[in-house]
């Protein structure tokens, strides 16, 4: 199919109105996938109550069955309609950080959205996006929308439209374009269903933001047990990678550079991940910036788009720098993790 294209400015007023918006929303309403934009990264979109609008989700992106999506919405009239029960602790996190990059998962309401969203559990995973395309959308579309990131299962998340044309130009209806991205990472997800929640996604919204609102929080496995249905994306397959191997390097930039020079040695060519401060460190086939260790919220900004651009070169592997694992660097190291494929090599005392 010809995918259509189209731009809107996110900061005019009554997008809801807008042709682009309301071809798009069309769209969804007759069963299409479209991409769009959110405060997080690109979602692939499709009506969440119908089978064969979220089986062309999966298909576009070659995305397990297994793996469940999230449900957007536009107004806390449309969560009701999804869940069967919202508890106190949900109630506190969503006045604080609603529309936001938080997702809560719910007991679900039999019957109302497609299976496929679930696959097949009974909880739902919701979220409301602060992103004012995004919300003019779902209104226009009269629909809860289901939608993961905008990219090919695996490959790093979309934060631009041209991103999302990268991996599926001619697999959707259409890709709206609404600029770049903020947060550059995906949502938090938190499991709202067992009497203490559990984070089971680190994302822009961190453990210690949602502690000050509702107390104690559990962080949750990094991956479920292989034969389980995980309750949300993001925690059972390998996602975020790059086509060349990464490694996470954990050291001092000198240690670093002897590995980048052994494996030039070795005829390979290398890249590397560098924050601002140690970017002078390193001598490699390519260098990419992520931004500053100072400011987290840079690196988690640009970590898509930089595994993005390593693929612009013939690489034999990559290496990166690691974070620390509070606040958004927790986001940032899950990721990282997941796109390394657990590939971490730490220097020796």
């Amino acid at each position: 199919m010809d995918s259509l294209h189209w731009s809107v400015n996110k900061d005019v007023d009554n997008l809801k109105g807008y042709p682009q918006i309301r071809e798009a929303a069309r769209l969804l309403q007759s069963n299409q996938v479209v991409a769009f934009p959110t405060e997080t990264v690109y979602g692939l979109g499709a009506n969440a109550l119908s089978d064969d609008a979220v089986a062309k989700i999966y298909e576009a992106k070659g995305r397990p069955s297994d793996n469940p999506l999230i449900v957007h919405i536009a107004e806390l009239q449309q969560l009701e309609e999804l869940v069967d029960s919202i508890p106190a602790h949900a109630h506190l996190l969503m006045k604080e950080f609603w529309p936001g990059p938080l997702t809560l998962i719910f007991p679900k309401k039999a019957g109302v959205v497609s299976e496929k969203v679930t696959a097949g559990l009974d909880t739902i995973a919701v979220r409301m996006p602060d992103h004012p395309v995004a919300l003019a959308l779902i209104s226009a579309a009269r629909l809860p929308i289901a939608a993961p990131s905008a990219n090919r299962s695996g490959k790093p998340s979309p934060t631009t439209a041209r991103h999302v044309a990268t991996d599926l130009d001619g697999r959707v209806a259409g890709i709206l374009d609404g600029g770049p991205t903020g947060v550059g990472l995906e949502s938090t997800v938190v499991d709202c269903t067992g009497e203490v929640p559990i984070i089971l996604r680190p994302g822009g919204i961190s453990m210690e933001d949602i502690e000050k609102v509702i107390g104690n929080v559990l962080a949750g496995p990094l991956s479920p047990n292989q034969m389980e249905i995980p309750k949300s994306p993001g925690m059972k397959y390998k996602h975020y990678a790059p086509v060349a191997p990464l490694y996470l390097l954990d050291g001092e930039p000198s240690w670093i550079q002897s590995m980048i020079d052994q494996k030039r040695r070795d005829g390979l060519k290398v890249g590397i991940m560098s924050t601002t401060e140690n970017t002078h460190y390193y001598n490699a086939d390519l260098v990419l910036e992520c931004g500053s260790r100072m400011d987290l919220q840079s690196v988690a900004h640009h970590l898509y788009e930089v595994l993005r651009k390593f693929d612009e070169v013939p690489l034999d592997c990559i290496f990166s720098e690691v974070f620390p694992d509070s606040g958004i660097g927790a986001a940032i190291m899950n990721r990282l993790d997941k796109a390394a494929g657990h590939h971490w090599i730490r220097q020796k005392d």
